[in-house]
This record gives structure tokens, C-alpha cells and sequence, in this order.
């Protein structure tokens, strides 16, 4: 793990601190850091409690959930330049998930106590606040929406086509990550998966390893019926 300072930074390029008096946002970065992590690495574990609030710079981080008896699902991933889990840092509580970036990632430490004073006393930055957890609730209504509306055929359907289009590749799309991981992040099995993609395969796809050729884009809209209140991108919106 690498770490600069704070005077590394370049906070002027992150949305959370457009707005804000340079002073009082060089005060909160005073004691800031950067991280730069390989694949894999463990940023948080479910239940601790948040030393740091961290945003993303580049790649990504997968949050997962865990049972008791150890099971663990992908809740979902959240990308530059968003705030991780910011409602546990704000409110001081334990986090419910956690945290490991699936690829190299920078991420900005800022400390959490710190955080929270200047959430507290600037209006500009608990208004950015505010909006990245509006943003992160619509994301977890959207998902509960995809999960309880849909069948498994439908969700991979839809998953691949919002993938296509984030990805600027309308008749191709490339899976970010392993398919057991995508599974789970849709509410099912790696087997369900598969026999997803099988089906989908006879409604305008064409599987290639981790290349998925969108061959007939109508047909498969048809299979799966895409929703822009469902698959829509909150990450659209500025933060």
C-alpha cells in the first residue's frame, strides 16, 4: 500500500468539494491521505467502525454482506468519485458491509471526526453530503425493485444492456468481473447465471468468456423489458 500526503491532492477534480471556501477545504484535507491499493486489498470489515470517510478517486470498491453462518453476497460497487457508505461515517455507526476494491484504486482518507465537524459547521459540503446519500438510497431502491419485480433471465438481461450502455458499447458488453461475483450482486446463483445467459443466448446474445455481442438489441429488450426507473443511472447526476 502507497500513501502521499495531503499536498499530493488534487481536491479542486472531486464534485464532494466543488463549492466549498478553499480554505475550509484545504483545513479538512490538512490531515488527509491517499491510498493506493492493489486488487483485492480490504479496505473495511462488516461491523467496524469508520475511522475514515473515503471517496473514491479511481477504480472502485465491492461491498459485500455477510450471514452469521458466513455467507457472502455483493450488495453493490461503488465508483469514482463517490463517497463509501458516508451515512455510517456521518452518524458514527458501524458499517454494514464490506469493503475491498476488485481492481488497482486510489482512495482520499479524510478522518472521520473531521468529517463529520465540517459536514456540521459548511452547508455547501453537507449539501453534497446529503446529495451522494440521496443518490446511494435511490441506487438501494432501484436494486430492491430489480429483485423483487424480475425474473433471473430479466435482471441478466437488463444487466447486460445497462452495462453496454455505461460502457459506450451498444452492441457489445464486457464483464467487469467474475460472473460468480455478478450473481450475486443480481440476487442469484452462478448457476442461474448461466442457465440466464443460455436462455438469453436464443434472444440476441452471443457469449464470448467475459464478451458479451449484443447481436439483435431490440429482441433481447423485448426478453427482459428494461425500466429506466430500474436500470437507469443515478450516477448521471453530479455529485
Amino acid at each position: 500500500m502507497v500513501e502521499t500526503t495531503a499536498a499530493d491532492l488534487s481536491p479542486e477534480k472531486l464534485p464532494i468539494f466543488r463549492g466549498m471556501p478553499p480554505a475550509k477545504r484545504d483545513d479538512l484535507l490538512r490531515s488527509a491521505i491517499q491510498h493506493s491499493v492493489a486488487a483485492g486489498a480490504v479496505l473495511f470489515e462488516q461491523g467496524d467502525m469508520p475511522n475514515f470517510q473515503i471517496v473514491v478517486m479511481s477504480g472502485s470498491a465491492q461491498l459485500f454482506g455477510r450471514s452469521a453462518a458466513g455467507r457472502e453476497v455483493l450488495i453493490e460497487a461503488v465508483r469514482a468519485p463517490d463517497l463509501i457508505i458516508p451515512a455510517a461515517v456521518v452518524t458514527g455507526a458501524p458499517y454494514l458491509m464490506q469493503a475491498r476494491a476488485p481492481e488497482p484504486s486510489r482512495f482520499l482518507l479524510i478522518h472521520a471526526a473531521a468529517f463529520r465537524e465540517a459536514v456540521e459547521q459548511d452547508p455547501i459540503l453537507a449539501h453534497a453530503v446529503i446529495g451522494s446519500l440521496a443518490r446511494q438510497f435511490r441506487r438501494m431502491v432501484r436494486q430492491v425493485k430489480n429483485l423483487k419485480l424480475r425474473s433471473s433471465v430479466e435482471r441478466v438481461g437488463c444487466y447486460i444492456l445497462a452495462l453496454s450502455a455505461r460502457q459506450g458499447a451498444p452492441q457489445r458488453a464486457v464483464l467487469p468481473y467474475e460472473k460468480n461475483l455478478i450473481a450475486s450482486e443480481l440476487g442469484i446463483t452462478r448457476e442461474s447465471f448461466s442457465r440466464a445467459l443460455s436462455k438469453l443466448e436464443k434472444s440476441g446474445i452471443r457469449v464470448e468468456g467475459q464478451t458479451i455481442t449484443i447481436v439483435d438489441g431490440v429482441r433481447l429488450a423485448a426478453e427482459c423489458s428494461p425500466d429506466p426507473l430500474i436500470d437507469g443511472a443515478e450516477g448521471d447526476v453530479a455529485l
